[in-house]
């Protein structure tokens, strides 16, 4: 492959306490299959550091011409691709950056509209997870010192956080990038879609890992049964196997995985729910904005 040519880019850009690599690490469990398909799924060492200083350095001058060939003759390694698949839950910057003036990841916009801008002849393309507000906050400001906390928690109101909000901004500043986005929530549910879309696969498609994240949510013996009836039902469609997938979870879930715990100074059961109530209508929002796919069970 020349690097000239044209990549389909995917950009799996978190958010940060979200599936925890699990995707790319799927993916990379059928590295050698998606390869055959001209489909790439290069090691996280490849292009993570690379990337981060790229952009850095666009912050304060434009990238060097022949850079994007450069950058994707590295990253590819002499594989031949048509589609590349790089995730990083700080494309958008660190687990810091994910909350600032009041929003959802400040930085976004610029640093998505330099990724296009150093892979302008490509498509680019950006896989997105959302989450409640009210556990996300949580979960990333569960490292920061308390004064990083109180300082967030000042600056914005939860039930005024929007992910939507997030995603105008972004198609604003690169209006031909395309956005998949889905909820965290329904990861389980959606996994073997995601990665096959990730992936640019048929539904049909044969993947390892179909059901890893079912498998950290379900005890083993509801494991054991789900595999037997998927066994003995093997023409089901999408939407049977979702119906399937919640019925076994009903009766064997670990209610350990699923419940989590909300720990923030000054929050109630009253808030909690009203930032809930937000986020699910926002959701309705997203589901209708220009250029964003959204993933739902």
């Amino acid at each position: 492959m020349r690097v000239t040519d044209k990549l389909q880019i995917i950009f799996h850009t978190g958010a940060h306490c979200t599936d925890e690599d699990r995707l790319l690490k799927c993916l990379l469990r059928n590295k050698e299959d998606l390869a055959a398909q001209k489909i790439s799924v290069p090691g996280p060492g490849k292009y993570r550091t690379l990337l981060k200083e790229t952009i850095k350095a666009m912050e304060t001058s434009a990238a060097a011409p022949g850079a994007r060939d450069v950058l994707v003759d590295a990253i590819l390694d002499d594989e031949i691709a048509e589609r590349m698949i790089l995730s990083n839950e700080h494309f958008f910057g660190s687990q810091r950056m994910a909350l600032g003036d009041g929003m959802f990841y400040p930085d976004a916009p610029e640093r998505i509209a330099s990724l296009k801008h150093l892979f302008e002849q490509d498509n680019v393309e950006i896989f997105m997870a959302i989450r409640n507000p009210a556990t996300f906050l949580p979960a990333v400001l569960q490292k920061a010192p308390a004064q990083r906390v109180t300082e967030i928690l000042g600056q914005c109101d939860p039930r005024n956080l929007r992910w939507s909000d997030l995603f105008a901004r972004i198609t604003a500043a690169a209006p031909n990038v395309r956005l998949t986005v889905w909820c965290n929530e329904d990861l389980p549910l959606i996994w073997g879609e995601l990665v096959r879309t990730m992936a640019g696969l048929d539904m049909g498609a044969k993947i390892a890992g179909n059901f890893d994240m079912l498998a950290e949510i379900m005890d083993k013996e509801g494991m054991q049964r789900f595999r037997v009836y998927l066994h003995q039902n093997p023409e089901m469609t999408i939407e049977q196997r979702r119906r399937v997938i919640m019925a076994f979870l009903d009766k064997y879930a670990m209610d350990e995985e699923l419940i989590e715990e909300i720990d923030l100074p000054g929050w109630s059961e009253a808030l909690v729910d009203a930032v809930t109530a937000a986020y699910e209508a926002d959701i309705d929002v997203i589901a209708n904005l220009p250029g964003v796919r959204f993933l739902a069970p």
